[in-house]
């Protein structure tokens, strides 16, 4: 009798077994008949089977599931999500398998993803680059790129959700560019790899290679998530955000200045001017800092501080356009003023003799703003703004031919 017993439980396993790969065997020929409907249907009496399945088949069915659901690119997010999930099940004895389909997953959403970009889909770019990292989770560039598309598409809960996980798992998309002199030319020049690289100076036309780190990405992180609370309202978890972040790197500039930009934009310009002058002191030579400063000093009518600070950017950086700019802006500021005062005066001698003066005085406002608005032509040929700005003040102070000069150059760009 026990021996009937043993036969019949034996032939129950075997008849189980048969049914699991009966089953798998099925959904298999469905997928390669892109029947995706059928494997689930397949896949669906499988699981059933599933807590009994060997490493093997269970192996097999989750690759097989993760399949269906992905359908060839057809499935909705939903399935997608679910697909990705299946193929964390999948074994050694599939992983060559497993490995095609991420591949062909990877490059279907990078596609997508780089289309939608194009045609400012960001929200629908920001999905597609995240499967991207949600199959490859070793390519973090694309939780970056997912988060940066979910910003511009004003998805601001999912890029909150995106940043925070970058800042989690500690990303910096520091990345290392090759470079090499060109013999010919004495340039420096990129190259897209270290082999690339290599190769040009073993053809003996490149010298001197290098290599140079790019910047971290992740003070720009803490940036975007502090001004994304900001756009919510929510000013204490911005102010926490960089807060956080400056506690761990105190002497960061960067982090510096994304808090000053945090207090300019809750308008405390008190704590963002103390703030950049921080910055300053750490980072002397920096022309933006002193440029940030002459900004606000402008906002707060401080006039002397911050033709000062303008003055300094300039000298650190004699190209400074906006510096010249908001230089000879701050200059004019002036002309207001005497011309309120100009339009008060009567007609007696001494008002006569005031309007003249005042008359003088504002051309010499002008005299003094010119060199500058010059000085944005040389590096911005096409400044519509400086050129009518200019035109009108050499005609002013009777420089008719320079202010012809100004009306053809606008004549010329069609301003």
């Amino acid at each position: 009798m026990k021996k009937q017993i043993l036969v019949a439980i034996a032939c129950l396993v075997v008849a189980f077994a048969f049914a699991q790969k009966k089953e798998l065997k099925a959904a298999e020929k469905a997928i390669k008949s892109n029947n995706y409907a059928e494997a689930k249907a397949a896949l669906g009496q499988a699981e059933g089977m599933l807590s009994s399945m060997d490493d093997k088949l269970t192996s097999k069915y989750h690759l097989l599931k993760a399949q269906a659901l992905y359908a060839g690119g057809s499935g909705n997010q939903d399935d997608v999500d679910k697909a990705i999930e299946e193929l964390k099940g999948v074994g050694a004895s599939e992983a060559a398998d497993a490995a095609d389909l991420k591949n062909l997953m990877v490059k279907n959403f990078l596609e997508k993803a780089n289309a939608q970009y194009g045609n400012k889909q960001y929200a629908q770019a920001a999905g597609n680059f995240e499967n991207i990292f949600r199959v490859s989770p070793q390519d973090t560039a694309f939780l970056y790129n997912a988060a940066i598309s979910a910003d511009l598409g004003q998805e601001v809960d999912k890029a909150l959700t995106y940043y925070h996980e970058l800042k989690d798992i500690g990303y910096t998309g520091i990345e290392t560019e090759f470079y090499a002199v060109e013999k010919a030319s004495g340039e420096e020049k990129p190259f897209s790899n270290k082999n690339e690289r290599d190769l040009y100076i073993k053809s003996g036309d490149y010298i001197k290679p290098s290599e140079k780190k790019t910047d971290s990405k992740r003070p720009e992180i803490v940036k975007r998530i502090a001004l994304l609370y900001v756009s919510q309202g929510k000013n204490d978890e911005a102010i926490s955000a960089v807060k956080e972040a400056r506690s761990q790197k105190p002497k960061d500039i960067d982090l510096i200045i994304t808090e000053a930009n945090l207090y300019y934009q809750l308008e405390d310009l008190d704590r963002y001017k103390a703030l950049i002058q921080e910055a300053t002191t750490l980072d002397p030579n920096n022309a933006d800092l002193y440029y940030n400063l002459g900004v606000v000093s402008a906002d707060a009518k401080d006039i002397e501080n911050a033709e000062k600070y303008y003055k300094k950017a300039l000298e650190l950086n004699p190209s400074y356009v906006n510096a010249k700019m908001n230089l000879a802006a701050l200059i004019l500021s002036e002309e207001s003023d005497i011309i309120e005062e100009m339009n008060g005066l009567g007609n007696s001698a001494a008002d006569n003799k005031r309007y003249d003066e005042l008359k003088e005085k504002r051309l010499n406002v002008y005299r003094k703003a010119i060199p500058y608005l010059e000085g944005v032509l040389e590096q911005d040929p096409e400044n519509d703004a400086a050129i009518k700005t200019l035109m009108n003040m050499y005609s002013a102070i009777g420089n008719d031919a320079k202010a012809k000069e100004m009306k053809a150059k606008l004549d010329a760009i069609g301003g």
